[in-house]
């Protein structure tokens, strides 16, 4: 029996963004909605970009997977509350939409930068929480998708993470009260992954991708995806209120 079967696992953020180049890898949203798919979940693939989401449907389906597609802005709450809406049995949920805006410490950042990234990276995973602890199936799980930004410094986009960190926060409140219907909450936080979000980071800041992981390398989106499944799955029964870092070693320098 696979890990998911019979889970319905919102995605939200599942699509990937575009990349010129052809060998740019999936990023973290496609692949966390393949995997759970893979494992036996019906999933819906929530993104603002349709044709994204419809993508990533489309090669669950094409692996002989179920899923579906919803068009929704994280940060609007009407789009939330129809989002949420359209879901019958839902059991899992994964927070994985973000964006980053501003550059260069707090002098880089606008006002405008800073609400934009809060807007989305932590507004939007509150609406979603706000609407969804109610009526997850008792049992059911939210991921939310953080990043090791929100537990040290190193982005040099103050607004990326501060958000990052204030998802832990949120992330501990949304286990603590959905704990009264066995709801598990847990933030998955990446470090390093090439991912074509990732590659345009290291082109507007090279010396990124010579940063000294442990492991000797950047992690992959499938990695990331697999991280994600497991704190979906049964397999994570007892785990919640938890940060689960994914970073080839690089929170340890």
């Amino acid at each position: 029996m696979s890990r998911l079967d019979g889970a319905v696992i919102l995605v939200v953020g599942a699509g990937s963004q575009p990349s010129p180049d052809p060998d740019a890898p999936i990023g973290n949203g496609r692949a966390i909605a393949i995997a759970c798919a893979r494992e036996g979940a019906r999933v819906i693939c929530a993104d603002r970009d349709e044709h994204a989401a419809t993508a990533t449907s489309e090669m669950i389906t094409s692996e002989g997977g179920t899923a579906s597609v919803v068009v929704a802005d994280v940060s609007d709450e009407a789009d939330c509350q129809a989002m949420i809406g359209s879901i019958d049995g839902l059991t899992g949920i994964v927070c994985n939409a973000g964006i980053g805006r501003g550059s260069g410490g707090l002098e880089g950042t606008k006002p405008a930068d800073w609400d934009a990234t809060l807007a989305v990276n932590l507004r939007g995973p509150f609406l979603v929480a706000r609407l969804a602890v109610p009526v997850l199936a008792v049992g059911g799980s939210i991921v939310f998708i953080g990043s090791i930004a929100g537990l040290q410094p190193g982005s040099r986009m103050p607004a990326y993470d501060a958000s990052k960190a204030g998802l832990i926060g949120l992330c501990r409140h949304v286990a603590m009260e959905g704990a009264r219907r066995g709801i598990r909450a847990n933030v998955l936080a990446p470090g390093l992954i090439d991912t074509p979000l990732g590659r345009s980071a290291t082109a507007g800041r090279p010396s990124r991708a010579k940063t000294p992981v442990p492991l000797g390398r950047q992690g992959t989106a499938w990695e990331v995806a697999a991280a994600a499944v497991f704190l979906l799955s049964n397999d994570a029964s007892y785990i919640t209120g938890h940060t689960l870092i994914v970073d080839g070693g690089l929170s340890l320098i």
